[in-house]
């Protein structure tokens, strides 16, 4: 009995001052941390939103050459931060008035309906294979862009204001850039169709 007692006043536990300067030392560390933490995951979702619009050109390019139309990826498309691939409804030399970047309704999905692949092939009843609107994370803007159309050819081709077709934006090619909460993402695009991204 003497000997579980001397046990039971040798083991002693923390005591509150070892308990605040423990909580103050993790607070500390929190405060410091969490503002890099934020920083991290804004990097994470832009990095995200690069992806799905990398995809989405990768998508274009493919469906240009696998349904032999052009297709062309358009920006802030129905609103900032979005973006849809479209198909051309007249050709490249002689685009229909309704593929102009001005005419709006060309990235609704009431207007103009996704169908999944195979749905509807009649050529008379184009667009066949307009995509799905895609969402960038809340936040990420386009701040450098330019519609972009792919040929079945895979070529990438852009306006340069001299009229029909579009020339071929060459291997300069076109840098997209994604903003977010001020940092930033590029994806270049070469006349070849070659897609890369900031890494």
């Amino acid at each position: 009995m003497k000997n579980l007692h001397w046990r039971l006043k040798s083991a002693r536990g923390f005591s509150i001052t070892d308990l605040v300067v423990t909580l103050a030392i993790m607070g500390t560390c929190a405060a410091i941390a969490l503002p890099q933490l934020g920083n991290a995951v804004d990097g994470m979702r832009l990095g995200m939103s690069e992806r799905e619009i990398e995809r989405e050109l990768q998508f274009a390019r493919l469906k240009a050459v696998s349904v032999n139309r052009p297709m062309r990826v358009r920006f802030d498309c129905p609103s900032a931060g979005k973006v849809r691939v479209v198909e051309l409804l007249g050709t490249s030399a002689s685009p229909d008035a309704n593929d102009a970047d001005s005419y709006t309704n060309r990235c609704s999905e009431t207007a103009y309906p996704y169908r999944p692949t195979g749905a509807d092939n009649s050529r008379l009843t184009r667009p066949n294979n307009d995509g799905a609107i895609r969402y960038t994370y809340p936040g990420t803007t386009f701040t450098a862009k330019k519609t972009l159309e792919f040929w079945p050819d895979g070529s990438v081709h852009a306006d340069s204001g001299a009229g029909n077709p579009w020339p071929n934006i060459g291997l300069a090619g076109v840098t997209i850039t994604l903003s977010r909460k001020g940092k930033t993402k590029n994806i270049m695009v070469n006349g070849l169709g070659k897609i890369l991204m900031d890494r």
